[in-house]
């Protein structure tokens, strides 16, 4: 089987293409909880996040998350193609366990968080935020 120079490089510029694609976002979500729970079942309650309704950048959404008690946070944005934003960690020294930054947003998604509380239980929350305009490129 003989290829030309252009089919060879359409070829190639296709694989390159599909190594790059965000393949399983949704499965990477559940992938990082169950890496950062150990398999561990997951309650409500005790965990509070702070995110806009409606960003109208999705370049930078402030969030806050906050746990007393907590040993660790994780902060996922559950559309993004790296669904993984934050992962928070608190010492014994540490004046409150909460934390806050900014995260980018690709469009409109759940944004999870996942907490790790002293006694080794673990909680979720999750909220809707809208985007006006994308963030990973839109």
């Amino acid at each position: 089987m003989k290829f030309t120079r252009r089919e060879t490089m359409l070829m190639a510029l296709g694989a390159t293409a599909a190594t790059m694609l965000p393949g399983r976002a949704m499965a990477d979500v559940d992938e990082k909880v169950a890496e950062f729970t150990g398999g561990a079942e997951i309650g409500e309650g005790g965990l509070t996040l702070t995110a806009p309704e409606i960003a109208e950048n999705g370049n930078t959404v402030p969030i806050e998350v906050s746990a007393p008690g907590a040993v660790s946070i994780m902060v996922l944005a559950t559309g993004n193609p790296t669904p993984g934003a934050a992962v928070f960690n608190f010492g014994p020294l540490a004046g409150a366990q909460s934390a806050s930054t900014r995260i980018r947003l690709a469009k409109t998604q759940n944004v999870m968080a996942v907490a790790k509380m002293a006694d080794g239980s673990f909680v979720q929350v999750s909220q809707e935020v809208k985007v006006t305009i994308g963030g990973c490129g839109g």
